[in-house]
């Protein structure tokens, strides 16, 4: 411990708040939150025993700094806000989770919809979810139409303009509202009866979808009550989810952790209206030095990221802080919550179950963690040595440029934090200047364009990046460094990788570096090489089929600007406005059956 440290930590208060821990370059490196900050802080320089992952980070502390609150809530909050803005390499970084969707309810609406959404989001929806594990979203949205008759659709429903219903209404499974042939009290019901079977009622939708295969069965209508033998049988397969001892009105996560000195895992089981809805495993490579800090930094956030927060969390063992959290809940996202360690009954036993399902996960994947680290974090050190550079390449910009025959021109930016993807930080750029088809041009003005963001408002959106990766040769690269020399930017390092013979080029020398084929440094510039491509790539497609669209839609009579804009907005391209059938056109704001019809004679090549 050096001298600057020995004084600082003499004088913490005693007071609540943040504390910040910084390695030798200034970069932060842990964030944490403290009831007391001098007792917190000074505990990671006693000298008693302390895991591996807690040593190698006191090890690499060369200064601090702590923010005081007024409250313990103040400071979770603000922990939470410092951990996403810094990203420090030894907090619980919960990075390219996967997303399981849910189905959501807008009950505001006069009419409201039910339908599949990718992520929660605190919008004052109604959310059911998340659906996983054998349980398809897709399949319980199709029960619920079904049985129910609700819609599923985005149309805009004024009672002043009904609509001509689409083909939903005409296979039973929407009451057309939009067409005017439901009330705002009948659909009401419908509503309700759809959101009990979601809230973990199975047995009204068992009545509903047994009497209406029993009827088309007599009726001779075998088709479709076929189809609703299907339903029947998905249905049984959410019943099976049921967890007998629960009433249906329990929601809760249950959470273990489990840790082997250098690494840990959690283990998330989803409960839902006293169904199963199955869990996710999270690998962890953290500094927390206990399981009950691992608990309260892992809850703190991932549901401080936007997760679903159920009415109770169930955990394997007593967790640090849950009074803080609790409070946290309620003031910031006005939910009551339960934060406990169930002490008997099948609560116990689903907590039991969440450590088992922990303790077996780190077991078996213990080495794709290991190898995890050295294909990030252990990759980006090395970086560091092998091409000289003069950061620690932490946070890595990669870009590319897209385009057929100088047409359409894109550019992308993928970023890489520690090693691994951060997609909410990739950007795209339409070039505006230049020209006919001129890579070199294109990436000057990306980069000027990107490094004239620096020290600007716009540099908490655009955080300076440690090194900047070209897709490209020493002619891309040259190109680069020009933009870099005429701004002045000389604390941000510069490389390209060559994509035949895989050559790194760097400013320092006119010779590539060329490394092995098995190399982690290698293989994590071609990972962000190959991101950037498809990220520009993807972009472009979709730049380039919205042209043609557009291009197309005005030569069809009636479709003026806003016709175009909606139909650009609902079908993308052409092929699939061409494979448009006239109830998804006339689904469309603004088109009726005219427009509808001029549509789909222009692609028959029968317009006069």
């Amino acid at each position: 411990m050096n001298d600057i440290l020995a004084k600082k930590l003499k004088m913490l208060p005693t007071d609540p708040g943040v504390y910040v821990m910084l390695g030798n370059d200034g970069t932060v490196i842990y964030v944490g939150k403290a009831k007391n900050l001098k007792n917190r802080v000074s505990q990671y320089f006693h000298l008693s025993p302390k895991p591996e992952k807690v040593m190698a980070m006191v090890s690499n502390i060369v200064d601090f700094y702590y923010i005081i609150t007024k409250s313990e809530i103040d400071a979770l909050s603000l922990e939470n806000n410092l951990i996403k803005k810094y990203k420090p390499r030894y907090n619980i970084l919960l990075k390219d989770d996967k997303t399981y969707p849910y189905i959501k309810v807008n009950l505001k609406q006069n009419y409201p919809v039910f339908s599949v959404s990718r992520k929660f989001r605190r919008d004052g929806a109604r959310y059911f979810g998340p659906f996983m594990g054998g349980v398809n979203v897709k399949d319980t949205l199709a029960i619920i139409t079904t049985a129910f008759s609700v819609r599923s659709c985005n149309k805009v429903i004024e009672k002043s303009k009904p609509q001509r219903p689409c083909l939903n209404y005409h296979l039973g499974k929407c009451t057309a509202p939009c067409a005017g042939y439901v009330s705002e009290e009948d659909y009401a019901k419908q509503v309700d009866g759809a959101l009990e079977f979601l809230s973990g009622e199975d047995n009204a939708v068992e009545k509903i979808l047994t009497d209406k295969m029993l009827k088309c069965s007599a009726l001779e209508e075998f088709e479709l009550a076929m189809s609703y033998r299907d339903k029947l049988k998905m249905l049984e397969k959410i019943k099976l989810r049921r967890l007998t001892a629960l009433n249906k009105f329990v929601n809760a996560d249950v959470i273990a952790a489990a840790e082997n000195g250098l690494y840990s895992s959690i283990n998330v089981l989803f409960v839902r209206g006293g169904r199963m809805q199955g869990g996710k495993n999270f690998a962890l490579s953290d500094a927390e030095d206990t399981n009950g800090r691992r608990l309260y930094s892992f809850m703190s956030q991932y549901y401080g990221e936007g997760q679903e927060i159920p009415d109770e969390i169930l955990l394997s063992e007593e967790a640090d802080d849950v009074a803080a959290l609790e409070d946290f809940f309620r003031e910031t996202y006005h939910k009551s919550v339960k934060i406990y360690v169930p002490e008997r009954g099948d609560k116990k036993k689903l907590a039991e179950m969440a450590k088992s399902n922990a303790e077996d996960y780190l077991e078996k994947e213990v080495d794709k963690i290991k190898h995890k680290d050295d294909m990030t974090t252990a990759a980006c050190k090395k970086m560091q040595k092998v091409l000289s550079l003069k950061n620690l390449p932490r946070r890595i910009e990669c870009y590319d440029i897209s385009h057929i025959s100088g047409v359409d021109k894109v550019g992308s930016m993928v970023v890489f934090i520690d090693g691994e993807s951060a997609r909410t930080e990739y950007r795209r750029f339409k070039i505006k200047t230049v020209e006919g088809s001129n890579d070199f041009a294109c990436l000057k003005e990306v980069l000027l364009r990107r490094l004239q963001k620096l020290g600007s408002e716009e540099e908490e959106k655009f955080p300076k990046p440690d090194l900047i990766v070209i897709d490209g040769g020493k002619g891309q690269l040259s190109s680069v460094k020009e933009v870099f020399d005429e701004l002045g930017v000389t604390d941000i390092d510069l490389i390209s990788l060559a994509k035949r013979e895989e050559e790194i080029f760097t400013t320092l020398s006119h010779e590539p570096v060329v490394l092995s084929r098995r190399d982690y440094v290698l293989r994590l510039l071609q990972r962000l090489r190959d991101e950037a491509h498809r990220f520009a790539i993807t972009y472009h497609k979709r730049t380039h089929e919205k042209t043609n669209l557009k291009s197309e839609l005005t030569g069809i009579e009636g479709i003026g600007e806003k016709r175009r804009k909606a139909l650009m907005d609902k079908f993308g391209t052409v092929e699939n406005l061409k494979r448009a059938t006239k109830e998804e056109l006339l689904e469309t704001d603004g088109i009726r059956e005219k427009q509808a019809e001029a549509i789909i004679n222009y692609f028959k090549g029968e317009t006069k």
